[in-house]
């Protein structure tokens, strides 16, 4: 965490507020914290807000609001976060079949760390994993907090395509790809939940600063989901992250 924020320059239209320069969660509250606080003030012309891992972007519309006025304004609401009251995050819960033809690599991701195939599923599933951001493709989280146990490099040679739901892993990072697009990160499941659905209401179904916690599933659990989905009465498991006796 920077001792004193930074506030940059991002073209004509923009303003970056950074307050440190590594991953962490302490940071990442921080910028979970100062963009509810800016929702909050309701601020003439600022158009949209984009939260990175250590900063956050604020769009404006410069017709009503100059660089100079609004980064005093974002100054001093930075000095009030202590007043400001955070919603709770929640965790939903990802349904994710393991191995097989859904998870092609998760040999790979055990045979690198002397692990069993289940140990590693045991591994994946232990923890819930904070959603820093969102990005690169529609709905794609950037998740922290995996067991370097079962850190493994990317491949080598990424593949073409990826389906949408493939859940994977590259160094010591686990993410899930919301759309078919290609990709090297080491897969070990799939998850029948859309990440992204452009004609939901809500096209991105995760949201930076709530947690995501992978759940095990059969086959048989993954077609009866994927097919509550398609007729929209799948009901997501949502609660908030304090509550651990699940």
């Amino acid at each position: 965490m920077y001792t004193e924020t930074k506030y940059l320059i991002s073209g004509d239209q923009a303003i970056v507020i950074e307050f440190g320069n590594k991953i962490s969660e302490e940071i990442n509250s921080k910028v979970r914290a100062m963009m509810i606080a800016i929702n909050k003030k309701n601020i003439e012309g600022v158009v949209e807000m984009i939260p990175t891992y250590r900063s956050l972007m604020v769009h404006y519309n410069p017709l009503k609001v100059d660089f100079n006025s609004l980064c005093e304004e974002l100054k001093s609401i930075e000095k009030q976060l202590d007043d400001i009251e955070i919603p709770l995050p929640e965790v939903i819960e990802i349904p994710t079949l393991y191995g097989g033809d859904y998870g092609a690599d998760i040999e790979n991701v055990a045979k690198h760390n002397g692990l069993t195939v289940d140990e590693v599923v045991k591994i994946h599933t232990s923890k819930e994993y904070l959603i820093y951001m969102l990005g690169f493709t529609p709905g794609f989280p950037y998740l922290g907090g995996m067991d370097d146990r079962i850190s493994t490099p990317r491949l080598k040679t990424p593949r073409t395509k990826i389906s949408a739901g493939s859940v994977g892993i590259a160094g010591s990072q686990t993410g899930i790809y919301p759309i078919d697009s290609p990709g090297g990160w080491q897969l070990i499941g799939k998850t029948p939940l859309k990440l992204y659905d452009a004609y939901r209401e809500n096209p991105i179904l995760l949201q930076a600063g709530n947690y995501i916690k992978f759940v095990p599933i059969d086959e048989k659990t993954y077609i009866k989901i994927e097919e509550e989905i398609k007729n929209n009465t799948y009901i997501y498991r949502i609660y908030p992250k304090e509550r651990r006796d699940r």
